[in-house]
């Protein structure tokens, strides 16, 4: 079993061949796909694109490089869609320091945290993991899970400290290793992914961004990089690429409880 926690494959690159690399991806071994939401405009059509691809799981959010744009009513709009459908999680939330509205404007921060925080409270409320964009801002977001202490979930692409990632796993968070740990410059990364628990990290693709190094930074990544990206991580860790991904496949089930419901689907390679 394989699982890309983390893929927006409803995203414009994919509109010439969108199904061809779901099913694809499917006959390569990745049985489930989850392609979280990132703003109001695009919820119903990661619903639909889950619908039409039974092995595909879909999270709702409103990503914090979109707060900017989204409207007053977007976060009712959002609790209104989770309570008619059936999320894996609320995401894509989170909080991005570096971009630059956030790095000028004081209000850009200030809408950030309204935003993750009413999606917290929303999570709280619904019983529901969340999937975290988390850049240049690692203990604010950490300081709003303790306040909200939600039902876990995954700390997607991953690159703080050790400690943090204690922390992270300390609150029930799986971390999400990907394309940036393909990279033999990208010594950090590849010394976490070493060496934090096998049992906390669950495997991502982002496509179609950070593609792995054998595509290079200006190319398109897909969820058909996943087993070779899992292969970085078993020859980083010594391991078996088996054992690599029975561990994180059930980590990933243990961060998304949801996605156990897939499995149940005659659609679905196990």
């Amino acid at each position: 079993m394989l699982i890309d926690t983390h893929c927006h494959l409803d995203a414009v690159e994919f509109d010439a061949d969108r199904d061809l690399v779901a099913l694809q991806a499917l006959q390569q071994g990745v049985s489930t796909i989850v392609i979280p939401a990132v703003a109001r405009a695009n919820f119903d059509s990661v619903i639909a694109l889950c619908q039409q691809h039974q092995h595909c799981a879909y999270a709702l959010g409103i990503h914090p490089i979109y707060v900017d744009s989204a409207a007053a009513d977007d976060i009712e709009t959002l609790k209104h869609t989770i309570a008619h459908n059936d999320p894996v999680a609320i995401g894509e939330i989170g909080l991005d320091y570096f971009v630059k509205n956030a790095k000028e404007h004081p209000e850009n921060r200030q809408r950030q945290t309204y935003f993750f925080t009413e999606q917290l409270k929303m999570a709280k409320q619904y019983h529901l993991p969340v999937i975290l964009h988390v850049r240049h801002a690692i203990d604010d977001v950490l300081k709003y899970l303790r306040h909200y202490e939600v039902n876990g979930g995954i700390a997607h692409a991953f690159n703080g400290s050790f400690q943090q990632a204690e922390q992270f796993i300390a609150l029930g968070f799986k971390l999400g290793f990907g394309g940036a740990m393909t990279y033999s410059r990208a010594l950090k990364i590849r010394e976490l992914a070493r060496n934090l628990p096998l049992e906390s990290i669950v495997l991502e693709t982002d496509a179609p961004d950070i593609p792995p190094e054998w595509i290079g930074r200006s190319g398109r990544n897909s969820p058909l990089e996943l087993i070779k990206i899992a292969q970085v991580l078993a020859d980083l860790r010594q391991l078996e690429l088996t054992q690599v991904l029975d561990i994180t496949s059930a980590n990933a089930l243990k961060a998304l409880p949801k996605l156990a419901d897939l499995y149940t689907s005659p659609h679905v390679v196990h």
